[in-house]
């Protein structure tokens, strides 16, 4: 497109000088390449203690909503919420007498309305509190249509537990028990990695 607009307006315009012609291509096409192969700005905003610490903290208010309950189902979403959830799950035993039974669910981000797989039958849910975890809320589409799926039955309690809350939500759904809120620009993204570089990253 922009070369397209380039040719329009400077290759076709006779008054340039054929060396002005290459001098103005040569700079616009680095400038194009430049923006190409820009590295993609991550500022880590949480690292590896801070999400530990913020896995625990949930875990402390999820145990002081749910204390009479002998036991709890800890709903991850994958892939990342996956992760969230175990590590919740390994924070309760730890702090309560409360059972926790992990569960993970695979919702087709692309398209959310395709059918939802449970890694349990879901009447293990009958009757019991849930909490749905992903690691990050955006517009809130996937962790809604995964929060629906659990109204198919009789439920005692059901929230829902991120990571990161980002504040950009289509849909009429909150977190529940959250880590921590960014308010950022529709350009910018989150980047949970539970890698060799685990961390909580803000991209641009």
């Amino acid at each position: 497109m922009i070369y397209s607009w380039y040719k329009k307006t400077f290759f076709n315009n006779k008054i340039l000088k054929r060396s002005n012609k290459v001098k103005i291509y040569s700079y616009i096409s680095t400038t194009i390449l430049e923006t190409l192969t820009m590295p993609e700005k991550r500022n880590k905003i949480m690292d590896a203690n801070d999400i530990h610490k913020t896995v625990k903290r949930i875990a402390y208010q999820i145990y002081e909503t749910h204390f009479e309950d002998s036991k709890l189902i800890i709903a991850g979403i994958a892939d990342n919420g996956v992760i969230v959830a175990k590590r919740i799950c390994e924070e309760l035993k730890k702090i309560s007498v409360i059972k926790p039974i992990f569960v993970e669910v695979k919702v087709d981000k692309t398209n959310p309305i395709n059918p939802i797989l449970l890694s349990e039958k879901l009447e293990l849910c009958e009757n019991n509190s849930v909490v749905v975890v992903d690691d990050v809320l955006n517009t809130g589409s996937t962790l809604i249509y995964a929060v629906r799926h659990f109204l198919t039955i009789k439920l005692n309690k059901l929230q829902t537990a991120v990571l990161v809350n980002r504040n950009h939500k289509n849909f009429p759904i909150k977190g529940d028990f959250k880590g921590i809120s960014l308010s950022t620009s529709i350009k910018e993204h989150i980047d949970v990695d539970f890698g060799d570089n685990e961390g909580v990253y803000l991209c641009e």
